[in-house]
């Protein structure tokens, strides 16, 4: 078999073409077109991470974000402002709005309320975690897995539950056995 036949046999090969529509998929990610509007500096996130509004999210130095994470800015003022080194477990949803909830009215068709989210530095939110409109979580606090934040969280607070209370604080240096 000749070299151009072999390369035309592997061109043509169902893995081969599922891995070049694959690449070509990537470009549809939601955080492909919104990046350029991003405040980034030495952020790593993964490819399925979802960003809307990106000209209202400000991600910290070192800051990491997990698979299947979700950061929505709000339309028009709703903004997410994450510290430095920041660490995201996959699945974390941040949305800085949110629907009314007037009787009578559908969801969709009230007026969306938009709050600022602001995580300070060297924050650790657990898998799925849910921080919603209007919270500011204090440097250093830890978010544990499948916790709703609806309040702020002072500073190297542990919490936790639904919706998240604080359960603990982090220890200094010295108290860690």
């Amino acid at each position: 078999m000749s070299r151009l036949s072999r390369g035309i046999s592997s061109a043509v090969q169902w893995r081969n073409l599922a891995h070049f529509f694959r690449i070509a998929h990537f470009y549809g990610y939601s955080h492909v077109s919104v990046k350029r509007r991003m405040k980034l500096d030495g952020v790593s996130f993964a490819p399925n991470v979802s960003f809307r509004n990106g000209e209202r999210i400000t991600i910290g130095a070192g800051s990491h974000i997990g698979e299947r994470s979700i950061l929505w800015a709000g339309n028009s003022t709703g903004r997410i402002v994450l510290g430095t080194k920041c660490l995201l477990a996959p699945g974390v949803v941040i949305t800085a709005s949110n629907y009314g909830i007037i009787r009578g009215t559908p969801p969709m068709d009230q007026p969306k309320i938009e709050k600022d989210i602001v995580i300070g530095d060297g924050v650790w939110l657990g898998a799925y975690a849910v921080v919603t409109a209007g919270v500011t979580i204090g440097a250093g606090a830890i978010v544990g897995a499948g916790a709703v934040v609806t309040k702020d969280v002072p500073p190297d607070a542990i919490v936790g539950g639904v919706p998240a209370k604080i359960i603990g604080t982090r220890p200094d240096a010295a108290e860690v056995v």
